[in-house]
């Protein structure tokens, strides 16, 4: 996510008293400035900071810092709407790009961490564990054409154990490294063929037996993607 920090004080207007926290405007060198609340001198409750490039956040603060719920708006219309800490995205929220692009879910020290939903604009759509801003853990990747993937991610690629569902009816039940069929696995394809043995790279590698729908069977090894024999 994007750096939403703050620059140094250069006044302060006339404020006013409401509950234990003073309303005040501060305008900052950098020429942003926040009309709200303030406590013991620093922005502590509810309030608004305005950039002069554009970008805005509305929301709480404590200790002159984001805490609590708030919206960051950037120039460019992308905006996060919920929780922070310490300046930064951290807890649950809301993250809506311009072009329609949405995540939804937790967040940890400004990035994408825990559980969450990332939703692409043409309607292709991630559900489950994120780990300092990628898909990480176990997940749902659904494709707008109804192809799915079940299974591990790791650095926002498909790696370990998962299922993979085309909609003409193939299937592919196994291993991934790197967003390849590899390791131990069985792929079965509507027309009635299936293959049960090694991957590599994505290709059928090591030992491995593939049966056809015409009754053909070759049992043995294979090398990226070619029967060698039986051994």
């Amino acid at each position: 996510m994007r750096n939403i920090l703050l620059t140094t004080i250069l006044s302060i207007s006339i404020f006013f008293v409401t509950g234990n926290a003073w309303s005040e405007t501060i305008n900052y060198s950098n020429g942003a400035k926040y009309v709200g609340q303030v406590k013991n001198g620093l922005r502590h409750g509810k309030g608004t900071v305005t950039f002069t490039g554009g970008e805005k956040y509305v929301g709480e603060f404590k200790h002159g810092k984001y805490n609590g719920q708030g919206a960051f708006t950037y120039p460019d219309g992308v905006k996060y709407i919920g929780e922070f800490d310490d300046d930064k995205f951290h807890g649950y929220g809301t993250y809506t790009f311009v072009s329609g692009t949405k995540y939804v879910g937790e967040h940890k020290d400004g990035k994408s961490h825990g559980h969450g939903t990332y939703t692409h604009a043409n309607g292709d759509k991630y559900v489950g564990e994120w780990k300092d801003g990628v898909q990480h853990g176990q997940g749902t990747f659904t494709f707008v054409s109804g192809t799915k993937y079940v299974g591990e991610f790791r650095n926002d690629k498909l790696h370990g154990q998962g299922t993979y569902t085309y909609t003409n009816g193939d299937q592919y039940v196994g291993e991934y490294k790197d967003d390849k069929r590899h390791g131990q696995g069985t792929a079965t394809y509507a027309s009635g063929d299936k293959y049960v043995g090694g991957y590599k790279n994505g290709k059928f590698h090591g030992y491995g037996t593939a049966t056809y729908a015409d009754g053909k069977v070759l049992k043995g090894l294979w090398e990226n993607g070619k029967f060698k024999g039986e051994k």
